[in-house]
């Protein structure tokens, strides 16, 4: 059975992305691996979660030894912004039938996400199974790797050399999301509340700078939409 053209230019908009998801999952095996996680507990983590920047907070507050209550709550914030994607996705994929929307649930990752709504508002004339095709090209590369690279720096942590910046592709990665969706004012003003929030709010303990922030700035960010859609 031949594929969609939509699913081969699903997978041809992911590759670049390709470029950071394997330095960054290769960084969180390295990192859960030094926490004390074993190799089956790093690999259900990826598998289950499927969501870097929150395993990455949960795994730095392991270490710390917050409170359960603490990790589990700081995850769930920093994983809030998938509920604003699926509400931002629902216009598009939700006549889908509800298993192709659990499908699209579970593999809601920012780099889909993000590739994914850039070409429906780019291309409005898509249907609705078009739109579900392009979204499984782009996960098909994506989530794939992310397991094995998570599976090679737990397994081959200790080998990499201490002075190699691999953890590069942490930040490179959310810039390169996060910089193409800034296209409004209330965009750019939750992502400045959000950086600012975590400055100042950086002596919390066990990182709750990020709950207050992150809580800051999807106020600031509706506050201001609300505010241009009553001028409008």
């Amino acid at each position: 059975m031949s594929l969609p053209p939509a699913y081969w230019q699903g997978v041809r908009d992911a590759l670049p992305h390709v470029l950071v998801i394997i330095p960054f999952g290769a960084v969180f095996g390295v990192v859960a691996t030094e926490a004390g996680l074993n190799l089956a507990q790093v690999m259900g983590f990826s598998i289950m979660v499927i969501a870097g920047a929150a395993q990455f907070v949960a795994v730095q507050m392991m270490l710390e030894n917050a409170p359960v209550l603490i990790v589990l709550t700081a995850a769930l914030a920093v994983n809030l912004r998938m509920a604003m994607y699926s509400a931002s996705l629902a216009p598009h994929l939700g006549p889908i039938s509800w298993w192709k929307r659990a499908f699209v649930s579970y593999f809601m990752v920012d780099q889909a996400y993000a590739v994914s709504i850039l070409k429906y508002d780019q291309t409005p004339a898509m249907t609705p199974g078009q739109k579900m095709a392009f979204y499984m090209g782009v996960v098909t590369p994506l989530a794939p790797l992310w397991y094995l690279a998570t599976w090679g720096g737990a397994v081959l942590g200790t080998a990499i050399p201490v002075g190699l910046p691999i953890d590069f592709a942490v930040p490179i990665t959310f810039l390169a999301l996060i910089v193409p969706m800034l296209r409004s004012l209330a965009h750019v003003t939750a992502a400045m509340v959000s950086i600012l929030g975590v400055l100042v709010f950086a002596f919390l303990p066990y990182n709750t700078g990020l709950l207050v922030a992150a809580v800051l700035a999807m106020m600031a960010g509706a506050e201001v939409e609300r505010r241009m859609g009553a001028r409008a």
